[in-house]
């Protein structure tokens, strides 16, 4: 079973951070003196979970860095469509519209560095105590609590600067005479480097998932190395910066006032090569293997256990059922309403991915019916009866069906059918998999063997194709693993043309959990990802991708369950014997656009098809602009190019003491 923080340590971990309207004057008061807490590994123990207790908020990562702040990409969506895009709340600030007048950026913001001063607490506590020295018996003990304080600072200040760019390094506990309370901007660069350095330390002092009761609920040395090199490739990768940089490498999609920069290219493959070093170490340790089976890997998330066979996930935010964690009811397969099989419903339409991503996989993929959820679970009220019901034409509405009431605990099931409101699931949210080491792993072979079938020193002994084989075909049976090997056979041998494939399996393999958006920021692809999401569909709808209508049967006499190897995904309705299915549902292919507005249809009204002229031009339109049929590039409305930061908060930059200002036109 899987084991989950003392419910006590977490909640005072939470209860026990100190909100502040002082920008970084984040204090935490104690009971105990720091001095008697960091001269006992118990007391030392205690004061490390509540970092983690910390982790357990709506603002840090039970909601928003679960789910919220990682959108949008070309695959995943936050449920903002129409003026909605425009909103000020998260439906307006994913889709690039954000208002640094958002209650929640402040909140988001606050509260991360509120976790960040609980481990710079740490970090002091242990590096000042007479326990953390060398032939001390409790060294060992005190150094992994160090290794993982370490780390998690990193994790966080990491996220942040994702979501911020540059933003001020606190590493050190806040001082009585408010000496370090202002501070000023650092460049995202110092920061990683920075982080770097403190990851290197942790991954000698923390023991490998398994050891000294280590699971992947803490921060192991496989997530250390990990982070490491995925914070090596984003140092490496693109971003929008406030000036340019001497030396660096500016896009050709850039913001003449605000450039896209990347390092240069010796500077590039240094960082390459760190994080290959820290990829090679997780491969060849066998401490975390991909799960065989894709399916079995997202059931356990749901069963609230902790894989102690493959530890494909490196690292797991602990949650708690009924205290913290939104995922598998912000997002997931989607309960609409009260049922009397699963009890209350969820509000899953936080996030949403596209028809498009589900017409990419091949049809025998697993992955593709695990990872696009197009039908809900709705009670019919007729008979009693809890069934599922397709969706309609809702080619940007479909649910992620990782997270999947149908595979949640009896004890989940047991609270849910007597809640009379929302309950947490208490699902971890995963902040690494083994699939995304095999991938970023890929991503450096080919990077610095220039091809994906060359050697590279100071490898794991895989070549760049053999380790993305690995993700692919694990998402295969048996009955058709030949077919898989076949595609990754048939991808090409140029560096170029296997990196896209590298992009295209990422998104295959991480849609829905949040990867995917940061990566294509890196490789600065976010902005051109997402017009070419939007002109797919325009292409998929006009060239009889999709059909007007699908039909499909039940598993069951009640029909209550679609059998979903049985829907026409992929035949025109005039192809289709009706006669031969239970059921059929109006889809993406009944969108119409020559219903524009300008033509009168012969009842004199003039209709406008939602899907094409209102819903996909919002998608993103803060990034790619308000352009729509049939050409949905060009920029229409963008302030900013490759604005893909969010902006700090009117009241932090109030509480600021004058510190800090918007850039990025905001």
């Amino acid at each position: 079973m899987k084991k989950i923080f003392s419910t006590s340590v977490l909640l005072a971990g939470i209860l026990g951070l100190a909100s502040c309207s002082d920008f970084l004057d984040q204090t935490s008061p104690s009971d105990t003196s720091k001095e008697n807490v960091y001269n006992s590994p118990y007391y030392t123990g205690l004061r490390v979970n509540k970092i983690y207790g910390g982790l357990g908020e709506d603002r840090t990562y039970a909601q928003d860095w679960a789910i919220v702040w990682n959108m949008n990409s070309d695959v995943e969506l936050v449920d903002g469509l129409g003026q909605n895009a425009t909103a000020i709340s998260e439906r307006g600030a994913m889709n690039f519209n954000a208002d640094p007048s958002w209650s929640k950026i402040t909140d988001n913001w606050d509260k991360m560095y509120s976790v960040i001063e609980d481990a710079n607490d740490v970090i002091e506590g242990i590096r000042q105590s007479s326990l953390f020295t060398e032939g001390n018996e409790n060294y060992a003990e005190m150094g992994r609590y160090l290794g993982e304080a370490l780390t998690l600072r990193a994790m966080v200040y990491f996220d942040m600067i994702r979501a911020w760019g540059d933003i001020p390094l606190k590493l050190e506990t806040a001082k009585s005479d408010l000496s370090n309370a202002y501070m000023g901007k650092t460049d995202r660069d110092v920061i990683m480097d920075t982080l770097m350095l403190d990851l290197e330390e942790a991954t000698e002092l923390l023991p490998w998932a398994g050891e000294n009761g280590y699971t992947t609920e803490h921060i192991t040395k496989g997530y250390a190395h990990a982070l490491l090199a995925q914070m090596a490739m984003t140092r490496a990768g693109y971003a929008i910066r406030e000036q340019a940089k001497e030396g660096y490498e500016t896009a050709d999609y850039s913001d003449p006032t605000y450039p896209t920069q990347r390092p240069g290219a010796a500077e590039r493959k240094a960082l390459y090569e760190k994080a290959l070093k820290h990829l090679s170490a997780i491969i060849t340790s066998g401490r975390h293997q991909l799960n065989p089976s894709f399916e079995n890997q997202w059931y356990l998330v749901n069963q609230l256990v902790l894989d102690q066979t493959y530890r494909e996930n490196l690292f797991e935010i602990p949650m708690g059922q009924n205290y913290m964690g939104e995922v598998g009811y912000t997002v997931g397969v989607r309960l609409n309403g009260v049922t009397s099989k699963f009890g209350y419903g969820n509000s899953t339409g936080k996030m949403k991915v596209t028809a498009p991503l589900l017409y990419s996989y091949d049809p025998n993929d697993t992955r593709r019916d695990l990872t696009v959820s197009p039908m809900e679970i709705k009670e019919d009220a007729t008979v009693g009866v809890t069934r599922e019901y397709m969706l309609k034409n809702a080619p940007f509405g479909l649910y992620v069906g990782k997270w999947d009431p149908r595979k949640m605990t009896d004890a989940w099931l047991a609270d849910n059918l007597v809640a009379t409101a929302k309950h947490t699931t208490g699902i971890n949210p995963i902040k690494m998999r083994y699939a995304n080491v095999l991938l970023f792993y890929a991503e450096c072979m080919n990077e610095l063997a220039g091809s994906p079938d060359a050697s590279y020193p100071g490898s794991a002994g895989l070549t760049a194709r053999q380790a993305l084989a690995q993700v692919h075909n694990r998402a295969f049976d048996a009955a058709h693993l030949a077919d898989a090997q076949a595609y990754v056979a048939s991808l090409p041998s140029s560096k170029e043309g296997f990196f896209e494939a590298i992009v295209q399996e990422n998104a295959w393999e991480f849609a829905g959990e949040g990867f995917r958006k940061w990566d294509l920021i890196r490789w600065n692809l976010l902005h051109d990802k997402i017009v070419e999401f939007k002109k797919t569909y325009i292409q998929q709808l006009t060239d009889g991708t999709y059909p007007e209508m699908v039909y499909f049967n039940y598993k069951d006499e009640g029909k209550t369950e679609i059998d979903f190897s049985s829907i026409t995904f992929y035949t025109p309705k005039d192809e289709v014997d009706a006669t031969a299915y239970q059921d059929s549902i109006s889809w993406f292919g009944d969108a119409d656009p020559s219903k524009d507005g300008t033509v009168a249809n012969e009842k004199g009204e003039y209709e406008t098809d939602t899907q094409v002229y209102t819903n996909l031009p919002s998608i993103s339109s803060g990034l790619v602009g308000t352009g729509g049929y049939p050409d949905p590039s060009g920029d229409v409305g963008v302030e900013v190019k490759n604005r893909y930061l969010m902006p700090i908060s009117l009241t932090t930059i109030s509480n600021s003491g004058g510190m800090l200002k918007n850039s990025y036109g905001y």
